[in-house]
């Protein structure tokens, strides 16, 4: 091998930021400095003679020569990989997904679980997050956002249709009082999103549907919502799907309010190429879950 070879080493370095869109990431799921990956990559390039990477919005992104050395990088990391097949059978690694916590907690865990109890070899990061995908996320492999989302050169499909609606306690509406219009909701606290937190039109819209509400108890989780309502502090805007769960939760202005939404899921191209990422993927769109009992 000359010196102006492309050395394996270099080319899963670089398959590493294509996938994840930045350097920093792929140094810390390579376990090495950002300063490494830049020679590295900068070493493949001068082998090649041309970048393999641009720069994009949020990211990285390939060239069509970075399109032609990762082809062959997913080839060396198919035969690497063979290598351990014998001794252990099934899929490996690291799959990394972003997704709402009610999500994570209600859907993807057990959508998830039955792949992993199948292939030992394989782990899953499960980060919580309720923003805007963008076209490249760092470290992340799948994206699960809430309402459908705009992206280029991804898979995007719907995992989950649910209502925001609103919810209350059988103590609170003892003491409060049950709203029969939603113009009455103006007299009652909202547990809901932070305002200047919220970054997802949908979730925008739902709340833009009701009149301004006495001050309340706001919070960036779902979570916090649910236990502030369970906890007669007003009432809840929250998924149907998450107040279903809470036996002492009834239901307010069904027959006026319901603002229908879906989660959807979504990977880059690249990731998808990885097959753990792709059976991630496909565990998440073909889970389905037990309905809820009413509430």
């Amino acid at each position: 091998m000359t010196t102006h070879d492309p050395n394996p080493e270099w080319l899963m370095t670089f398959l590493a930021v294509a996938r994840l869109g930045r350097y920093t990431a792929a140094a810390q799921v390579l376990g090495v400095n950002h300063s490494t990956v830049s020679r590295r990559i900068a070493a493949l390039e001068s082998a090649m003679g041309g970048h393999v990477l641009i720069r994009a919005a949020g990211g990285w992104a390939t060239t069509p020569l970075g399109q032609r050395a990762m082809a062959v990088a997913e080839r060396i990391e198919l035969e690497m990989r063979s290598l351990v097949e014998v001794d252990q059978p099934g899929l490996a690694g690291l799959v990394r997904i972003a997704a709402p916590d009610a999500f994570t907690a209600l859907y993807a865990v057990p959508a998830l679980a039955p792949l992993q109890a199948a292939n030992p070899g394989l782990s899953f990061e499960l980060l919580s997050a309720t923003q805007r995908v963008r076209q490249n996320r760092s470290g992340v492999d799948i994206e699960v956002a809430v309402g459908r989302p705009d992206v280029r050169k991804a898979l995007a499909t719907p995992v989950l249709e649910y209502s925001l609606a609103l919810f209350a306690s059988e103590a609170y509406l003892a003491e409060h009082g049950e709203p029969r219009t939603i113009a009455e909701m103006s007299g009652h606290r909202l547990n809901y999103y932070i305002e200047s937190a919220l970054q997802i039109d949908e979730l925008d819209l739902a709340v833009d549907e009701l009149p301004p509400t006495l001050p309340s108890m706001r919070s960036t989780g779902v979570f916090a919502h649910l236990a502030a309502t369970v906890a007669g502090a007003g009432v809840g805007l929250m998924p149907d799907f998450l107040a279903a769960r809470e036996p002492s939760l009834v239901r307010v202005l069904a027959d006026e309010y319901d603002h229908p939404i879906a989660y959807w899921a979504v990977t880059r191209e690249e990731s998808l190429r990885n097959p753990a990422v792709a059976a991630a993927f496909r565990s998440l769109i073909e889970y389905e879950p037990a309905p809820a009992e009413g509430v």
